[in-house]
């Protein structure tokens, strides 16, 4: 078939798979819940592919090698995000079992007041988030520590995963280490401490409200009962070996994050070091884990391999903390793989067909003011984090979209990287089948319905990049020769 016979989809049918998907997610979620994951979603993103790919190749005339091109293109783009997955799996296993987890929890319930936990967590995880510049690692670690430890105090799940990813996205956003940060800094030709200065000028107004709402919220919740944190910590304490030595491991891990070794490489050595740790401090678990009779090497050796790659349960003798300490390893996280590829299939259709460019200037279109600039600029970030999955493909489709509009038009290139950060890097967690979206809820094991009304940074950072342009505060129009400040 001829290049000239393809034809440039209209916005009408672009915008068909995208209903359908939005449709049938919807549907899926009302009718499996929490279990969506397991296949549904899976399936309903399978199903907008095909309605995608019939578009394609019939009104489009796009050819089908084409389109499995750029969906072999989009899955590859997905694959560091697929090993970190299963590192991190690895990982949260590892720290469970070797006591690393436990130990946090166990002098975290006795030093944390319940009234102030929730602003606790957020500035926690905001803390690390920024010295690491990873919302995912930060998560992975420190944030399972603590949504166990409010379980414990009787906070709801949804409260606590709000706060921890509230505070976690917060770091993500600013940290000069994030990934997320120095791509949207990269993509709009912005220096990268400059792109951090301006950020600041939406996002401190929506952390301080985000840490007042926690802080009254929390303020309703009372300490738990002495029995009861007596109960937890001495069955704790009976289960594994607590010892502070074990905070060594998440102490190197710091390091090296801070040193700048890769993701990669840095969660493998956590999750190796954890493995010896338990070897060390909890031979006992190991053996109850490999279910062999005779308690040795072999068995030791066999329940760290267990620990890292299947699901561990321990009996503490409360049903409770032995849901709170039950691991699912790298076999954990296959549901959120197998989801992510379908994601990247759909992204990957609807790029070959056109669809994502047709749809995105009619945003573009919209564009009269600095306002409507920055509020469409919001929206095609969103409806890519909604559509592609993927916060980094979100991030260089919006900047790529923008950036000659933006230089065309006199504005700084800094007030684009802002806005591509308030609208994609802070949403992708909220989204079921983003690839954020789906990781936070499979590592913390809280739907991503259950903690997005919660997550208050990560909602209220879009309006804010909205008001913000609105009252027009530190927005001017330059010439793009400027040099900025």
């Amino acid at each position: 078939m001829k290049q000239q016979d393809v034809r440039e989809p209209t916005f009408l049918l672009s915008i068909i798979p995208v209903l359908v998907l939005v449709t049938m997610l919807f549907a899926s979620i009302q009718i499996f819940g929490a279990d969506a994951l397991s296949g549904g979603n899976q399936i309903v993103l399978l199903i907008s592919s095909s309605v995608c790919c019939l578009i394609a190749m019939v009104y489009c005339k796009i050819k089908w090698s084409e389109i499995e091109n750029s969906i072999a293109k989009s899955i590859f783009g997905a694959v560091p995000a697929i090993l970190i997955l299963l590192i991190i799996g690895a990982l949260a296993g590892a720290w469970m079992i070797s006591g690393i987890i436990p130990t946090l929890v166990y002098y975290g319930i006795q030093i944390i007041n319940p009234s102030f936990y929730l602003v606790s967590t957020c500035v926690i995880c905001a803390i690390v988030s920024v010295a690491i510049g990873s919302s995912w690692t930060t998560i992975a670690t420190i944030g399972i520590a603590l949504l166990g430890i409010g379980q414990i105090h009787g906070i709801p799940a949804g409260w606590t995963a709000g706060a921890i990813i509230s505070g976690a996205y917060f770091g993500d956003k600013i940290s000069p280490l994030s990934d997320t940060t120095i791509l949207a800094s990269s993509v709009t030709e912005t220096p990268l401490f400059t792109h951090i200065k301006y950020m600041l000028i939406t996002t401190t107004p929506t952390i301080i409200i985000s840490l007042t709402i926690f802080t009254i919220a929390g303020l309703s919740y009372k300490s738990a009962d002495t029995d009861r944190i007596i109960f937890y910590t001495t069955s704790l304490k009976q289960t594994f070996n607590i010892s502070a030595w074990l905070l060594v491991i998440p102490a190197v891990t710091l390091f090296l994050i801070i040193k700048k070794v890769p993701a990669l490489i840095t969660l493998f050595l956590s999750t190796l070091m954890a493995g010896i740790a338990a070897l060390i401090a909890q031979p006992h678990l190991l053996h109850e884990i490999s279910g062999m009779e005779v308690m040795g090497v072999v068995s030791q050796f066999k329940g760290v391999l267990m620990t890292i790659y299947g699901s561990t349960t321990v009996d503490t003798g409360n049903v409770q903390l032995n849901e709170l300490v039950s691991t699912s390893g790298m076999a954990g996280m296959m549901n959120t793989i197998w989801l992510i590829i379908c994601a990247m299939t759909f992204g990957g259709v609807m790029t070959a067909s056109g669809m994502f460019k047709r749809i995105t200037y009619s945003f573009i279109s919209m564009m009269k003011r600095t306002v409507s600039m920055v509020s469409s600029t919001v929206g095609c970030g969103l409806f890519l984090t909604l559509t592609t999955a993927d916060q980094y493909i979100s991030i260089l489709l919006t900047g790529n979209l923008f950036k000659d509009i933006y230089k065309k038009e006199g504005y700084e290139s800094r007030l684009l990287s802002r806005t591509i950060e308030d609208s994609t890097t802070v949403t992708s967690p909220l989204v079921p089948w983003n690839t954020c979206g789906m990781t936070q809820a499979t590592i913390l094991g809280v739907s991503t319905l259950t903690y997005l009304p919660y997550c208050f940074f990560n909602l209220i950072s879009p309006l804010m990049s909205i008001m913000i342009a609105a009252i027009g505060y530190k927005i001017f129009k330059i010439n793009p020769k400027k040099q900025l400040s």
